[in-house]
């Protein structure tokens, strides 16, 4: 590469010092304009941003929803979580959890929806999102063991999809336009 007006200068990125040479020349074989560059360093630390805004809207949805619905929080009748026990309880994967839930299925439908609430409001804000993420799923996999096992083909039954969706936000955490990204940078302004 010709030394050109962009000549090397030194930057401190994370800890570490590199050497910034400035936007590569454009007859540079395999050149990417500085541009591209900053738009997928953007794209990447935006990218789990989508699916942590879906999750936890859906969570907070799922669980007003149980609390809103009369039918859903009685143990008994069509449309009851007592009822939607007592009909997976032969096709769960732990039929004894189900049979533990059964002994007061209400308490558990209002557990249930809580914590969707609880999990999806700290997720859609960012507040403690690797717990909240964690919470999101272990939620999922409880459902899929009790409610979704039996589903066949297996693809058919959702909260498989929904505990594998859950994964990413627990590993990365929420690192951009959340309340635990302002407490990280106050921790280091």
């Amino acid at each position: 590469m010709a030394h050109s007006a962009h000549a090397a200068r030194s930057t401190r990125t994370r800890g570490s010092t590199h050497q910034d040479v400035g936007p590569p020349e454009p007859h540079e074989e395999g050149a990417v304009p500085r541009r591209a560059g900053n738009w997928r360093e953007l794209a990447g630390r935006y990218a789990l941003l989508p699916l942590r805004l879906f999750l936890g809207a859906t969570f907070l949805y799922a669980g007003i929803d149980k609390l809103t619905d009369e039918l859903f929080l009685q143990e008994a009748g069509l449309g009851s979580v007592g009822d939607l026990m007592s009909n997976v309880r032969d096709g769960s994967a732990v039929p004894r959890l189900v049979d533990l839930a059964l002994h007061d299925p209400v308490s558990v439908g209002y557990a249930i929806a809580f914590a969707e609430i609880a999990v999806g409001t700290a997720t859609l804000v960012g507040l403690l999102a690797r717990t909240a993420a964690l919470g999101g799923a272990l939620v999922s996999l409880t459902l899929w063991l009790t409610v979704s096992w039996s589903a066949t083909p297996y693809y058919y039954g959702n909260d498989l999809v929904y505990l594998l969706a859950w994964t990413p936000l627990v590993l990365a955490g929420a690192r951009v336009l959340s309340l635990d990204a302002r407490v990280a940078a106050g921790r280091t302004g």
